[in-house]
C-alpha cells in the first residue's frame, strides 16, 4: 500500500465555503474516489489555509488517472479550482504533489 500526502493552499477569503462544501461531497464523487482505489482519504485545513492531504492506494498514478477518466471528477474540480492559490491555471488534483515520507511508524 502506498500512502501519500501532499499540499495545497485554500485561499483565506474561501476558507469557510470550502469547509462547507467537504460537508456535503457529492455522493457520486464518494463513489468515483472509492472505485478508483483512494483508501483511507483525509483533508486536513489550518487556519491560515494549508491544507494537507493524505491517502492510501495501491498505485497513486493509476488512482489519480482512473479519477481524471470520470465525469464527476472533470465537475468537481471545475468547481474547487477557485478555492486554491497558485496552480497556474491547473486543476487542484494536478497541483497534488506527493511528499517524500521520510519516516513512519507502524
Amino acid at each position: 500500500m502506498q500512502r501519500v500526502c501532499f499540499l495545497l493552499k485554500v485561499r483565506a477569503d474561501r476558507l469557510a465555503e470550502y469547509r462547507e462544501r467537504h460537508a456535503a461531497v457529492w455522493p457520486e464523487m464518494l463513489r468515483a474516489l472509492s472505485e478508483s482505489g483512494w483508501r483511507n482519504y483525509s483533508l486536513f485545513l489550518r487556519e491560515d489555509g494549508l491544507l494537507v492531504g493524505y491517502l492510501e492506494t495501491e498505485d497513486f498514478d493509476a488512482a489519480r488517472a482512473a479519477m481524471e477518466a470520470t465525469e464527476v471528477n472533470a465537475r468537481w474540480q471545475a468547481e474547487m479550482a477557485g478555492f486554491f492559490e497558485s496552480l497556474d491555471g491547473g486543476r487542484p488534483d494536478e497541483a497534488m504533489r506527493p511528499l517524500t515520507e521520510v519516516f513512519h511508524l507502524d
